[in-house]
């Protein structure tokens, strides 16, 4: 059985000062080249651009990173369609956990892509060599979703993908983002030879939770997202709870809200679903993740998060070697356990883009509150 409520008219507050979109979502994986290959030529992204092993022999990876002092990491960037950019980690760690949290446990991430053509996707991957879903394709019946069709799908990078399809904007989901053009990495319309049949861009970044009503919460009142509306989900139903990836039992609460111009965040707590909870993974652990919001003030951003509950690591900093000179940032360790890094890159005027055509996806004049 699934049920459904609005969000009681709520919105979402001016959150984090200067703040223009969601710049990037970043991911811990197994395997950084299986990564790579999988988003450009599985997924059908770009990489733009892959950074020198960052180490430290001080310490700087605890203070900055939040992971152990002798970590290391490596770093690529994956433009993914017309408005994410993927950021990818792989790290070696002391104490790094190498195993794919369960969807269950809080932590744990997913993506989601849009798609007009769900089979047609399914069978692409398969042709690229990623074959497999997590059951049928399923279609929402009623509420905010009904006529929505999706399926989970296995990745090499340690969460599960999505593939949703919609038949167009409900009424009750008024206010979310609908990537509606075509799949191109680039503004030009280029950079996207291997580009999946069908799907338009990213539907959704979610992530499990251990207290709904607090992450959205945050979300909404310091970040400054806009509530869309919730369902919940009875996984007793053992079909159902196979194509969510998690034993049969309990139920789903789920939370669906905008992040600025270009994103949509989905929230799930799983009550009472059977099996381990460990604890959230690690930001070198495989499934670690952080948000990163493009803002014109770093300094006032972090600020503002610090005064509103969170943990400011170390204090920004501006890089000024390499690739990336000129990017400043800050990472941030939230309240709800979630990792937010406030950055703000020159795009235009990077190193890096002196060796590639490939490109960030930039904020370029947009504004968190545009729609």
């Amino acid at each position: 059985m699934t049920t459904h409520t609005d969000p009681g008219g709520r919105t979402g507050t001016s959150g984090v000062p200067t703040a223009r979109r969601v710049d990037h979502f970043a991911l811990t994986v197994p395997d950084l080249d299986a990564a790579v290959d999988y988003t450009v030529h599985g997924l059908g992204g770009e990489l733009v651009y892959r950074l020198p092993p960052l180490s430290h022999a001080d310490d700087w990876m605890r203070e900055h990173l939040d992971v152990h002092p002798r970590a290391a990491a490596e770093i690529a960037l994956v433009r993914l369609g017309p408005t994410t950019n993927l950021e990818l980690f792989a790290y070696t760690a002391p104490g790094r956990v190498a195993a794919a949290p369960a969807p269950h446990a809080p932590g744990a991430p997913r993506l989601g892509l849009r798609a007009d053509d769900i089979e047609a996707v399914l069978g692409a991957l398969r042709d690229r060599g990623y074959p497999g879903a997590f059951g049928p394709v399923r279609t929402c019946e009623a509420g905010p979703w009904a006529g929505t069709r999706w399926v989970r799908v296995p990745t090499p990078l340690g969460v599960p993908l999505e593939l949703r399809s919609v038949p167009g904007p409900a009424p009750a989901a008024a206010g979310r983002y609908h990537p509606s053009g075509r799949w191109t990495n680039r503004e030009d319309g280029g950079g996207s030879p291997a580009a999946l049949p069908s799907v338009r861009g990213l539907d959704h970044l979610g992530w499990t939770v251990p207290d709904l009503d607090a992450a959205e919460d945050f979300l909404v009142r310091v970040l400054g997202a806009q509530p869309l509306g919730r369902t919940t989900h009875d996984l007793a139903d053992p079909a159902l709870a196979a194509a969510h990836g998690v034993p049969p039992g309990g139920v789903l609460h789920h939370s669906a809200l905008r992040a600025g111009p270009t994103d949509n965040i989905e929230l799930f707590e799983y009550r009472g679903t059977p099996g381990p909870r460990p604890g959230r993974p690690r930001n070198s652990d495989v499934g670690g993740t952080h948000l990163a919001l493009y803002v014109d003030e770093v300094d006032a951003a972090a600020a503002y998060l610090a005064g509103h509950g969170c943990t400011v690591l170390g204090a920004p900093e501006t890089i000024d070697e390499g690739p990336l000179t000129g990017d400043r940032w800050v990472y941030v360790r939230t309240p709800v356990g979630l990792y937010v890094e406030v950055v703000r890159m020159p795009d235009g005027e990077l190193p890096y883009e002196r060796g590639t055509e490939a490109r960030r996806r930039a904020a370029h004049g947009l504004r968190w509150e545009d729609r």
